[in-house]
């Protein structure tokens, strides 16, 4: 799972500041602390997906400063497979055609609120050459 380091600040009217050290565009805010990291990953999730909708390099979670924020599985997959798509080299349309799909139905994977099949997303990681490795273990 992604975890991105979040740094929370009280703001002086009694709310948390929320900001992402390596995603710098990330500010969000809750009444309390649970509802700011709550926020923290829809503003990670917003930011990442206007990156790759912009074809920007996304930085890899680091270990600087902050609390961890783990992001939802879905969107650590479609993360890890523009990754992959990217340093790959091949186009989404060579993606396509490679899958046998028209290019709206590969679009819709590297769209982080489109609720992609798992087996699609498969489909794609294997068409680039790479395998989906799952680890379950007790929570901390």
């Amino acid at each position: 799972m992604l975890e991105y380091r979040i740094m929370l600040t009280p703001d002086d009217n009694g709310t948390f500041l929320v900001t992402c050290p390596q995603l710098p565009i990330v500010a969000t805010f809750g009444d309390i602390e649970e509802d700011a990291r709550r926020h923290a990953v829809d503003a990670i999730e917003s930011v990442l997906g206007s990156m790759i909708e912009d074809g920007e390099d996304i930085p890899v979670p680091d270990g600087s400063n902050g609390e961890p924020i783990r992001l939802p599985l879905l969107t650590t997959l479609k993360v890890h497979l523009y990754w992959a798509l990217r340093g790959s080299g091949i186009t989404r349309a060579e993606l396509a055609r490679r899958l046998g799909w028209n290019r709206e139905s590969v679009d819709r994977l590297f769209r982080l609120d489109h609720r992609s099949r798992l087996e699609q997303i498969e489909a794609a990681f294997e068409a680039l050459g790479r395998e989906v490795d799952v680890e379950v273990r007790r929570a901390a």
